[in-house]
């Protein structure tokens, strides 16, 4: 391997973001570093307090088996070769001017965790909601608002993806179904006092496009005291779309569970789970607040699009929830394409205004590549974004313009931190927090004993993991 510092010192890498792109990144890279006879010394960064991003913050408390990836992300940074530090937000606590004088090089892994927009009108009034704010909030993220306003009995959720799912399912599942799982005590509460009876799930496609997975729509039916209700008029036939089932096996099953609802009696639940298709929005109404939804009916055209049918329907309610995608934001110093929520990049080599690469500035996970696939799929472009960084390190050319300080004493960022009054974080920090959150689990104030119960409020967190001890007062 070649090298523009000395070959003597480690490569040193600081990654913006401690989801799991940014730590599939780091592990991936510590390997191909070792693999090629070198040495890496990789800084993990996050604004929050704890590891794992969207697992911790973006995936509903009642899926643990989604959750079960925080496995293998726990074993990546126990290992030590990735040194975490939370609690420090990139262009607040650290600029790009000081990553770029401790680092050879630096990987943006910040994701994609804004709603994106839904341009119809109405859309803002009170009582309208952006799908990722509300997951902030029953994931107990120190940001998200600590209530939030669950006063309505008809509610409509917008999207066909697993993220609209997860939203209908927690509006429409009974608080004390929960208990189990590591909500907090305020997301409990506010569950608990939902007067909700109708959750409507609207897309502007067929049942043949959905992109929900299997495992997601089949878990509908689960849900205690939930009656999950689709109408045949959704089902007419779509010769386009009856060819893209038969060609994917997630859409026969999805298609066939979907069909199966169809001929399931009713229980009489005290909750009902409306699966509705062919709706694109046109509109939310209401004096001051939400009072209603109107939609066009759709049709397919044949070729996978829809068009309007010119029918006009309104659904009377008082909340809406949009769940049509998430958007990645912009990052101080860094370029942004605004149009696709993304940082500009080329194999992960990020891009100036004139399309050619910044040395040493690099991107991975839906920052890079925009917020579509599951969270494995960060997988092959962290694979992708480290073998960019391989080659550059190989290239005479590649890093030449790099700072020669970053070949310095890697306490010196931790000085920086503490010189400004950062109150970071760290591993073993948050390996008391951990255990500090599963020790709530089981203690005789929880309800039931369970895994955790998750510590909403930055400064507790920060206490318990600074503190490197359990709290228990």
């Amino acid at each position: 391997m070649t090298r523009s510092h000395p070959a003597s010192s480690p490569v040193r890498v600081a990654i913006i973001g401690a989801g799991p792109a940014g730590i599939y990144a780091g592990n991936i890279l510590a390997a191909a570093v070792r693999d090629a006879g070198a040495e890496a010394s990789i800084d993990l960064f996050d604004a929050l307090p704890a590891p794992y991003g969207l697992i911790r913050y973006g995936v509903a408390p009642d899926h643990p088996r989604i959750k079960g990836i925080v496995n293998s992300l726990h074993e990546m940074l126990d290992s030590g070769i990735i040194r975490f530090i939370g609690n420090v937000t990139y262009g607040v606590d650290l600029t790009l001017d000081d990553l770029r004088t401790h680092y050879h090089a630096v990987i943006f892994a910040t994701g994609a965790i804004r709603d994106a927009d839904l341009d119809v009108p109405g859309i803002d009034l009170p009582g309208s909601f952006g799908a990722a704010d509300f997951v902030s909030w029953f994931d107990g993220h120190p940001d998200a608002p600590r209530d939030w306003p669950l006063d309505a009995t008809d509610v409509a959720v917008i999207g066909n993806g697993n993220v609209a799912l997860d939203v209908a399912r927690m509006l429409a599942k009974h608080a004390d179904d929960l208990l189990s799982t590591d909500i907090p005590g305020n997301v409990y509460a506010g569950l608990a006092g939902s007067p909700v009876t109708d959750v409507h799930v609207f897309g502007r496609r067929g049942p043949a496009q959905v992109k929900f997975t299997p495992i997601e729509l089949r878990e509908l039916a689960e849900v205690p005291d939930v009656d999950v209700i689709v109408y045949e008029e959704d089902f007419a036939p779509d010769e386009h779309g009856e060819q893209s089932v038969a060609k994917n096996n997630q859409l026969k099953v999805m298609t066939r569970t979907l069909r199966g609802w169809l001929d399931t009696e009713q229980t009489g639940a005290s909750r009902r789970l409306h699966l509705h298709f062919w709706h694109a929005p046109a509109e939310v109404y209401g004096d001051g607040r939400v009072e209603g939804i109107r939609f066009t009916r759709t049709e397919p055209t044949g070729d996978g699009g829809v068009r309007t049918t010119g029918e006009i329907r309104d659904f009377p309610l008082q909340a809406v929830y949009r769940a049509v995608g998430y958007r990645g934001s912009a990052l101080p110093g860094l370029p942004f394409d605004d149009e696709r929520g993304v940082i500009p990049n080329d194999g992960g080599r990020v891009l100036d205004t004139s399309g050619a690469p910044i040395p040493g500035l690099y991107t991975t996970g839906w920052i890079k590549r925009g917020p579509v696939g599951l969270i494995g799929h960060t997988k092959g472009d962290a694979l992708e974004t480290v073998g960019t960084i391989i080659a550059d390190l190989d290239s005479p050319a590649g890093l030449s313009e790099l700072s020669e300080s970053a070949a310095g004493d890697a306490e010196a960022i931790l000085a920086v931190l503490a010189s400004r009054g950062i109150r970071f974080t760290t591993w073993p920090g948050w390996l008391a927090l951990d255990a500090h959150e599963r020790m709530l689990g089981t203690s005789d104030e929880s309800p039931v004993e369970r895994e955790r119960v998750k510590v909403v409020s930055r400064d507790e967190q920060v206490d318990v993991s600074r503190a490197g001890t359990l709290i228990t007062s």
